[in-house]
């Protein structure tokens, strides 16, 4: 019996069919893998192919390993040579130390070596390349807190996966940073070209350079590799397509194999035309389709196809399976973000039990688009005693940005604790160096006190240069002032230095609590009017709050002199203590940290940024459970033991992006919301809103047996009082209705007849397949130029009907907070919970709006009544806006009309 038999009749063309190109499109779970195995063993075997002249470049170690042991199993004892199956960064390598040379040009001085890299070039990995730029920087005279390494790094790598010199990028300029990076980028390869190095970019251009430079070698390529395989040609940049055509010679015997469905790697360089446009570059290229489904059921690939049928950047697949049926796609609506978790908590929960009754070992993963929303998912593990892995980054309390706040926080509490104190005294940067922090420490050991007291004995005493002085002296005052503000004398500590420093230096106290602004941070902080106490970054202004809003601190009255405010019920009183989730605004704001990583302006910098908009969001949630600062982070410690979780554990949470080639019988695919799947980032551009369906295919496409949708209802937004209203993902509407199976949660509606019951034009911004899908793109003259997209602040109604929201009120009306939305969840599934019993008295003569009636407001425009609080004029009413969000007013002063 041949090998041939083990695959299906679109495997085996795939396979046999090995002269000329071929472009193989591999649909989820076909069997990709095993094509490209038995392929190189059917050369070897039938075709009588040297097993040397065969090539396969794939992307990761791991999959070419694999390859590697498949192939081995099939052939291993044909022949001792063994067919070169690499990733492309390791075959560039393998070319250059042998021919590189060849590019070496003949020196102008007499006497002198040629010029141009040896073939004991050395490889610089990030931390090197880093050493090289900042050098660079330091020589231009940059100063690089204002354009950081990692910033020009991530600059230079983009414009070498474009195959751009430094001339063109600075051709290409549109603004003085791009202009300094190019001249960065000129200099930095000047600085590698004199160390005999290269960066891991520099491998494929100049491997690609040599091939296209030097005939000789890349004819001799061409005689050597007869047949090349390419694994997830879907993904190749644009130097690793040229690599590909080169080596392909005038034999054309290449077999490109991938999914242009699978795509979600451009913010890599990846590039989708590679892959879309093949017939082009090779015009009598024979396409295979492999169609048959071997992971999931019927039901699933049903939903994830007519999901990825609305991409128009496609050829088209019509995948199928044998396993008929199967469950359909579950679909929960959450009341908020905890009670999603807990949701998925209590899905895996009962399927792992399930299992193990039946003798089995249960796999099951949550899914979701940013690392940010791992934090409620690993918290409903934990309070189900689940094991669980979390992969492509670490626990949520472990990442790095999180730790720093988490350590600001313990110095706020604990000004002693050293541990704290030295990860974040010079985090982010404000000129505290090396030997300033080997002053203090000596300081401390020959005085005993702690590096607190010894910090200040160091100013005190002029122990360290002026410039650290300053900068000592302002992380004191931060530090003070956070203390102050947790105390409640904030007011009383910013009075006192007005006082002593005279009014003409207001804007500096109010900036910085008294302590002169050291020059390195001019630019980094945001204005901190403490007449003004407001921290909502991203916020327009004329986003702020109307008449009818309260606040608290001064106000002013319609002259402009100060009125003392009053404490109302709901709010914290002016003077008094902050609590956990305002004091890591102040912390965030008074640092810099979020600008410098917007600075930054790179992926992992904006996931950084949602990490810590996150952990503002959790202390919100503290604090709606009446915990303390000191509570919030025990709480924080005891979730980030490295002991409570193992990497063997059966539960695995990750993004999207990590879960590509994997598979589980339960996938839960969580925070299906417009804003956050797809991501605000891609709303205005429908190439991204095409690869964020694709990021979706991808996702339900891991599950084997069971695959769960959920979204929230209403979610908190980087630390808002009340949640806010989200809308569902678009992506929810293009699931088959009939492939789809409710859970339960607070959905009445399918996501048509959200559309339909409003009388709102559906499929008004339908693609331009006429699909009838609405994108999230601006009604027609609306300008948005120069708008700032993040999925916590932007307004995400400009594409969706104001109706659907204001039409939610018949949902009984609750407050979701913890306590209240927990208890619900556990009785809902016959569970005890022990809560505080509260009893709040119902008060007296109610008058005005009630929940549920329709308001009309001057300035947000028509709404419901979410909640009342309090007695005639005084009274507080929460209104939920489709357009804004929940907005708390005070009635006498809010201009609410009926609507």
């Amino acid at each position: 019996m041949s090998f041939l038999d083990e695959l299906n009749p679109q495997q085996r063309e795939a396979v046999e069919t090995t002269e000329g190109p071929v472009l193989i499109l591999a649909g989820a779970g076909s069997g990709k893998t095993r094509v490209i195995t038995f392929r190189i063993a059917y050369l070897i075997e039938k075709m009588g192919v040297m097993p040397e002249a065969i090539l396969a470049v794939t992307f990761t170690n791991k999959a070419a390993a694999e390859m590697a042991e498949r192939v081995e199993k099939l052939v291993g004892g044909l022949s001792i040579a063994k067919p070169v199956i690499s990733t492309f960064h390791s075959f560039c390598v393998r070319v250059l130390r042998r021919d590189i040379e060849a590019l070496r040009i003949p020196s102008t001085v007499p006497g002198q070596p040629p010029i141009g890299l040896t073939k004991n070039f050395v490889i610089y990995d990030e931390s090197d390349q880093q050493q090289v730029v900042k050098g660079v920087m330091r020589r231009l005279g940059l100063d690089d807190k204002e354009l950081t390494p990692r910033v020009v790094l991530s600059r230079i790598s983009w414009a070498k996966n474009h195959m751009l010199d430094p001339q063109e990028v600075y051709l290409q300029s549109a603004d003085p940073k791009t202009e300094r990076v190019a001249h960065i980028y000129e200099e930095y390869r000047k600085e590698l070209r004199k160390a005999n190095a290269m960066d891991f970019d520099d491998l494929l251009l100049e491997a690609a350079r040599l091939l296209k430079s030097v005939a000789a070698v890349r004819e001799y390529y061409n005689r050597r590799f007869q047949y090349l395989l390419v694994d997830e040609y879907q993904d190749t940049n644009r130097p690793q397509y040229e690599l590909m055509r080169l080596l392909a010679g005038e034999r054309h015997n290449v077999c490109a194999v991938g999914d242009e469905d699978q795509s979600i790697y451009s913010w890599r360089g990846a590039d989708i035309r590679n892959i879309l446009e093949f017939e082009r570059d090779f015009p009598e290229a024979k396409i295979v389709r492999l169609e048959q489904n071997y992971r999931s059921t019927q039901n699933i690939l049903g939903a994830a196809s007519a999901l990825v049928a609305n991409n128009v950047r496609r050829k088209g697949k019509n995948l199928w399976t044998s396993r008929q049926g199967g469950a359909k796609v579950g679909y929960y609506e959450a009341p908020d973000g905890e009670n999603e978790a807990l949701f998925a908590a209590d899905t895996i929960s009962r399927y792992m039990k399930a299992v193990l009754e039946e003798g089995g070992t249960g796999r099951a993963a949550v899914l979701y688009r940013t690392n940010s929303q791992s934090r409620l998912f690993e918290e409903a593990m934990r309070r189900y005693q689940m094991k669980y892995h979390v992969v492509g980054g670490f626990s949520f309390y472990e990442r790095a940005e999180i730790k720093d706040m988490i350590s600001y926080l313990k110095v706020v509490q604990n000004p002693d604790d050293s541990v704290a104190l030295l990860r974040v005294i010079n985090t982010p940067a404000r000129g505290i160096g090396k030997s300033t922090l080997e002053t203090i420490e000596r300081l401390a050991l020959e005085t005993g006190l702690s590096m607190w007291g010894a910090a200040g004995e160091a100013v005190a005493r002029g122990l360290v240069p002026g410039r650290a002085c300053s900068a000592l002296k302002a992380f004191r005052e931060l530090i003070e002032d956070g203390r102050a503000m947790l105390a409640g004398t904030f007011g009383e500590r910013l009075k006192e230095a007005a006082d002593e420093a005279g009014s003409g230096n207001q804007e500096v106290l109010a900036r910085t609590g008294g302590a002169p602004a050291p020059p390195q941070e001019e630019n980094d902080s945001t204005d901190f009017d403490p007449a003004n106490f407001s921290f909502d970054f991203g916020a327009n202004a004329e986003e702020a709050a109307p008449d009818g809003a309260t606040e608290t601190g001064t106000g002013k009255d319609p002259e402009g002199e100060e009125k003392s405010v009053e404490a109302v019920e709901g709010f914290r009183a002016p003077g008094s203590a902050a609590n956990t989730a305002e004091l890591l605004k102040f912390l965030i704001d008074r640092t810099g940290y979020i600008k410098l990583l917007e600075d930054e302006d790179t992926p992992e910098a904006y996931s950084r940024i949602e990490n810590l908009r996150e952990l503002v969001n959790a202390a919100m949630d503290s604090k709606d459970r009446g915990e303390s600062l000191d509570e919030f982070l025990d709480h924080a410690a005891l979730v980030s033991d490295a002991d409570q979780y193992d990497e063997s554990a059966q539960i695995t949470l990750m993004t999207l992006h990590a879960a590509k080639g994997l598979e589980f019988p339960l996938v839960v695919l969580a925070g299906m919301e417009e804003g956050l799947f797809p991501h605000s980032r891609t709303l205005t551009e429908p190439d991204q809103i095409e690869e964020e369906r694709r990021l979706c295919y991808v996702g339900m496409t891991r599950a084997m047996d069971t695959l769960v949708l959920s979204r929230a209802v209403y979610r908190r937004r980087y630390g808002t009082d009340m949640p806010e209203a989200s809308v569902p993902s678009r992506f929810l509407d293009e699931v088959p209705a009939e492939l789809v199976e409710e859970l339960g949660g607070s959905r009445r509606r399918s996501y048509k007849e959200e559309y339909s019951r409003t009388g709102s034009d559906y499929g008004s911004y339908s693609s331009s397949r006429g699909t009838g899908r609405r994108a999230a793109m601006p009604p027609h003259g609306q300008d948005t130029e120069g708008a700032h997209y993040s999925y916590e602040d932007e307004d995400q109604s400009a594409a969706w009907d104001p109706a659907r929201v204001t039409a939610k009120p018949a949902r009984p009306l609750q407050s979701y907070n913890s306590i209240d939305n927990i208890a619900e969840f556990f009785a809902s599934r016959g569970k005890n919970f022990a809560r505080p019993k509260m009893s709040v008295e119902e008060p007296p003569g109610k008058v005005g709006f009630r929940p549920g009636q329709k308001v009309k407001h001057p300035k947000y425009g028509e709404g419901t009544v979410f909640r009342r609080e309090g007695d005639g004029e005084d009274a507080k009413i929460t209104v939920q806006f489709p357009r804004f969000g929940l907005k708390k007013l005070v009635e006498k002063y809010a201009q609410l009309e009926k609507a």
